[in-house]
């Protein structure tokens, strides 16, 4: 969808943007974030060139972007910035109907449309058609900036740190809010911010900058278990794991290779097993692998005198997740249904794998020690 190739800004003997190499895929929300003069809101500008490149190629499907008349390319593109930039003399229908009327769309198609966005963004029609700027609340005005870049129906918005002006409350609102749309509408979405939790928050791929220089371009869940530079891993933070852990999937943490043991085997085999694996619990499986069930020290000893194979003891009842899990949903089944272990179980019902409270604690402070 968007292509960097080889991209470099440069003011005099200073480089706002070092040669940077990146795609963004159609329907992908992307951020760029880094610290202050990192270069990714000169980034950000050069796609719908209010800033020229000084070298290199930018390519929106396949087109040379600098060979297309940037009036046009800026009317098919989405802009937000966080001063919202509403024209105070314009009602509200007149600021979000803006770009249609420049494209000369007819007045109802326009009507139409404006009527369609405001109720997009819950803002009633009847309320604030009619409404001036300046009659409405900041994040009221940072959603009708957010109604104007959709005006037109833009395959690519763009969004420079567009709620840094709100309260916290508004924004996380806001946030929210631009999520379920891009459920909806599936737009490629560029979005610059200095906020890393934003970041993480909204994005399907993030690049952190430095320098003019993209240092890693990958998936938060990426960025956060293998940071490829020491500068991401200090800007992410550390401890981001713990605070953050459904960003952590169990296929990355959990003890791979479980203890286990077949329902046909004796209970004197089954307390063997474990003295000599130094477990307090075994996971019960048939020939092929497939999960049945659970057994513990304590089942063992309290039925020994009444039964004589595992099968007769095991817990079916068993609360598990499958691989596409993360560790959020582990530690909240942990907490609701107090237990100390979660099975790993893949589609086929094959035990993939075991989450223990020590095995957790023990990899997540494996990595934040590394």
């Amino acid at each position: 969808m968007i292509s960097f190739k080889n991209v470099t800004k440069k003011y005099d003997n200073f480089v706002a943007v070092d040669n940077i190499t990146l795609n963004i895929n159609r329907g992908e929300f992307v951020v760029l974030i880094g610290p202050s003069g990192c270069g990714k809101t000169t980034t950000l500008r050069m796609i719908n060139r209010l800033i020229e490149p000084t070298e290199g190629t930018i390519y929106i499907n396949g087109t040379d972007i600098g060979k297309l008349d940037a009036v046009e390319l800026r009317r098919n593109i989405g802009y937000v910035i966080q001063q919202i930039a509403l024209f105070p003399h314009m009602t509200i229908a007149q600021n979000i109907g803006l770009v249609p009327y420049l494209k000369n769309w007819p007045e109802k198609k326009r009507r139409e449309r404006v009527e369609e966005l405001l109720e997009f963004v819950g803002m009633p029609p009847a309320e604030f058609y009619n409404r001036y700027p300046n009659e409405l609340s900041g994040g009221q005005q940072q959603r009708i900036g957010v109604a104007r870049a959709l005006a037109a129906d833009p395959d690519i918005i763009l969004m420079d740190e567009p709620f840094g002006a709100v309260d916290p409350i508004t924004r996380a609102t806001l946030q929210e809010e631009l999520l379920r749309m891009q459920d909806k509408l599936e737009k490629t979405i560029v979005f610059v911010t200095h906020d890393i939790d934003e970041a993480l928050k909204l994005a399907d791929r993030i690049a952190i900058m430095k320098e003019g220089r993209v240092l890693q371009y990958d998936s938060p869940n990426q960025l956060l278990t293998n940071p490829s530079h020491g500068f991401v891993e200090e800007f992410i933070g550390r401890d981001r794991l713990l605070k953050q852990p459904e960003f952590i999937n169990v296929i990355d943490v959990m003890i791979k290779n479980p203890v286990t043991i077949l329902p046909e085997r004796t209970l004197t085999q089954a307390l063997e097993k474990m003295r000599q694996e130094k477990v307090d619990s075994l996971m019960v499986v048939d020939q092929s692998g497939r999960f049945m069930g659970l057994t513990t020290a304590r089942d063992v000893l309290e039925n020994f005198e009444r039964a004589e194979r595992v099968s007769e003891i095991l817990t079916t009842d068993v609360h598990y997740v499958d691989e596409d899990a993360n560790v959020s949903q582990v530690l909240a089944i942990m907490a609701q249904k107090r237990v100390g272990y979660v099975p790993v179980i893949s589609g086929d019902n094959k035990l993939k794998g075991l989450i223990t409270r020590s095995s957790l604690v023990n990899v997540l402070g494996q990595r934040l020690n590394t």
